[in-house]
């Protein structure tokens, strides 16, 4: 997985593209929020108390899954009231953000894969190209020669890939 810093970069470099009269600052936090969600279900396997890696329930499971996100933009309707939005734009921006999480995750070099079809297919996923370091789970590990290239990777192929995109989008709107 990417770290968890990594994965705020869609929705700050869509907010970016699309500006705050469009992104306000309360629904940029709750897609920040809602991208970084799946790997709550981390917290178990990072104290010895959850369910085994490789299942459905585990890591990379249930809330790496299209139906979580499905799942995560239906609460955008109902959250869109935050930041005064139509539910639809609620609905799209959750949906976007956690999806953001699952795909990007399928980017890296290692782990057990995502369950992104789950319930429907027990079969774990990975992108057909895999640039990205997969980080360790420990956040004491990303002080190390191997966190700094996992940084690195995440740096190269996600950060400045997204802030190109969102600072086309700023030029265009400008």
């Amino acid at each position: 997985m990417p770290t968890v810093l990594t994965h705020l970069a869609p929705p700050i470099a869509e907010a970016l593209a699309l500006g705050s009269a469009r992104v306000p600052p309360q629904m940029l936090l709750v897609g920040m929020l809602a991208a970084v969600l799946p790997d709550a279900d981390g917290l178990a396997h990072l104290l010895g108390a959850g369910p085994l890696y490789g299942s459905w329930l585990g890591h990379r499971g249930f809330t790496h899954t299209l139906l979580f996100a499905l799942l995560m933009g239906v609460a955008g309707l109902w959250l869109c009231k935050l930041w005064k939005g139509k539910p639809w734009q609620g609905f799209v921006w959750l949906f976007a953000c956690t999806l953001s999480h699952p795909l990007l995750d399928m980017l890296t070099s290692g782990g057990a894969g995502i369950a992104l079809w789950a319930p429907f297919s027990a079969e774990r996923e990975f992108a057909p190209w895999r640039p990205v370091r997969v980080s360790p789970i420990s956040p004491s590990h990303l002080i190390s020669s191997r966190g700094a290239a996992v940084l690195r990777s995440e740096f190269q192929y996600i950060w400045m890939p997204l802030l190109l995109m969102g600072l086309s989008g700023f030029a265009l709107r400008h």
